[in-house]
């Protein structure tokens, strides 16, 4: 079970839920306290380096969290402010996992293999965590355990790997959402998957006032063959 106190998104903080909590340390440990008491399957929290600049508390947060029985800890190298922008704190993230005993998985900036591997180096964290960059790129993941283990590295995917993978995601999305909201949802993970290959932009335009799911997969199947074949050319 994962409690998130990392999301810095307006809506959520609005509602003083998310990173918003981490303004008030008395709530933070009532919260967790009370889910730990509550299951019986082990609870992990997610949060940030602080609320603001002048609230960086993340330190004070982990400790707090060890105390309540959180079992492992996320650590995103930014405060709620900073939102995604600017450099990610990862000498905090150190201390963060230098002051407490339990695992500790950093998040922020970790964009590649070699990336994943200095993060961890440079803060001994257990585990590195991925977000905005496996957008559209989900054999990330597969490229950093390989580079992990081995000190090697994957060559990237084939257009026809590119191809299968995202048919296959749309059909998981229209098989989840329903036909018309899947369409909606699938508009930007295709313009994630698409967006570095030639004619991207134009195509984006096109497949964007596609309204049903046979038309977009379609679409989307000739464009990355188009583009497969083009290569191969």
């Amino acid at each position: 079970m994962i409690r998130s106190m990392g999301c810095p998104a307006k809506k959520v903080c609005r509602v003083d839920a998310g990173s918003a909590l981490l303004r008030d340390e008395a709530l933070v440990a009532r919260i967790c306290e009370a889910v730990v008491r509550a299951v019986e399957v082990p609870v992990t929290l997610k949060i940030r380096t602080g609320y603001s600049p002048s609230l960086r508390n993340g330190l004070r947060i982990a400790r707090i969290a060890e105390d309540c029985g959180i079992q492992a800890l996320a650590v995103h190298g930014r405060t709620r402010d900073q939102h995604y922008t600017g450099v990610a704190e990862h000498d905090t993230c150190a201390a963060i996992k230098q002051a407490v005993h339990i695992p500790v998985i950093v998040n922020g900036d970790i964009d590649s293999p070699q990336r994943a591997r200095a993060v961890l180096d440079a803060t001994g964290a257990d585990a590195v965590m991925i977000g905005r960059a496996a957008q559209g790129r989900p054999w990330l993941f597969r490229e950093i355990a390989h580079h992990l283990a081995t000190g090697g590295q994957l060559p990237p995917p084939t257009r026809f790997e590119i191809r299968r993978w995202l048919l296959e995601h749309l059909e998981a999305l229209y098989a989840f959402y329903g036909e018309a909201r899947g369409v909606r949802v699938a508009r930007k993970h295709i313009q994630w998957y698409c967006q570095d290959h030639p004619g991207s932009d134009a195509f984006w335009q096109a497949v964007n006032r596609v309204a049903d799911a046979a038309r977009q997969h379609a679409a989307v199947a000739a464009f990355l063959d188009q583009a497969e074949n083009g290569r191969a050319a």
